[in-house]
C-alpha cells in the first residue's frame, strides 16, 4: 500500500495527539455550552443526558474500531491513540453522569443513590462507570508496571463488560419510549467490533 508511509508520518506527527484530544473534547464542550446557554429545548435535562449518552456510545465505537483498523491496514501508528480514546470514553461517561446528577437530580446524593438501587438501567450504567473508572485509573505506564502486563491485559478486557452494560443501559432507556432503531444500530456496530476482537485473539499465531 503506497499510501501507508504517508499516513504513518501524519499519525506520528507531534500535533496528532493534541488534535485528537481537541476532536474528542469539542462535542462535550459544545454540549455544555448549549446547556448553560439554555439552548437544549423545553427539557434541557433530558436532552443533555441523551446527547451525552450518545457521545459515550460514539466514543466506544471509535475505541473498538482502532485495533481492527490497525490490523487490516497495517498502520501500526494507530496504536498510539488507544489510551487517548479510552480516556475519551471515560470523559464522555463522566459528562453523562454529571448531566444526570446536576441537571436531573440537582446533586441530591441520597436521591441519586436510591435511584441507583431502585432503577435497573441506572444501576447497570453505574456499574459500567465503576469498571471504566478502574480502567482509566490503570491506563498509565506506572499501573502496567505495578500490576504486571498479564494482569493489566486481563483487567482491561473489562471494556467488553462496559460495552455490554452500556448497551443494556441504552436499551432500557429507549424501551420506555419504544424507540429501538438506535439501539439496534449501536448493538450491531459494537457487537461486530467485539466479535472481531474475539476472533482475532483466538486466531492461531502466524496464520493470516
Amino acid at each position: 500500500m503506497a499510501w501507508r508511509p504517508s499516513v504513518q508520518r501524519v499519525l506520528l506527527h507531534p500535533l496528532a495527539k493534541p488534535l485528537l484530544i481537541a476532536a474528542l473534547t469539542t462535542p462535550g464542550v459544545w454540549l455544555i455550552k448549549k446547556a448553560l446557554s439554555d439552548e437544549l429545548g423545553v427539557n434541557p435535562a433530558e436532552a443533555l443526558i441523551r446527547q451525552s449518552g450518545d457521545l459515550v456510545l460514539n466514543a466506544l465505537c471509535y475505541l473498538l474500531v482502532l485495533s481492527p483498523l490497525r490490523e487490516l491496514t497495517g498502520v501500526v501508528a494507530l496504536a498510539r491513540f488507544r489510551r487517548i480514546l479510552g480516556l475519551g470514553v471515560f470523559g464522555c461517561v463522566c459528562l453523562h453522569i454529571l448531566s444526570y446528577s446536576w441537571f436531573d437530580m440537582e446533586f441530591e446524593w441520597a436521591d441519586i443513590w436510591l435511584d441507583v438501587l431502585k432503577r435497573p438501567f441506572i444501576f447497570v450504567g453505574f456499574a459500567a462507570f465503576v469498571i471504566l473508572s478502574a480502567l482509566a485509573l490503570t491506563s498509565f505506564n506506572a499501573a502496567i508496571r505495578t500490576l504486571g502486563a498479564k494482569r493489566w491485559r486481563i483487567l482491561h478486557k473489562g471494556v467488553f463488560v462496559v460495552v455490554l452494560l452500556g448497551l443494556l443501559h441504552f436499551y432500557w432507556m429507549r424501551a420506555s419510549k419504544h424507540r429501538f432503531e438506535e439501539v439496534i444500530n449501536y448493538s450491531l456496530i459494537l457487537s461486530s467490533l467485539m466479535l472481531y476482537r474475539v476472533v482475532s485473539a483466538l486466531r492461531p499465531k502466524g496464520r493470516s
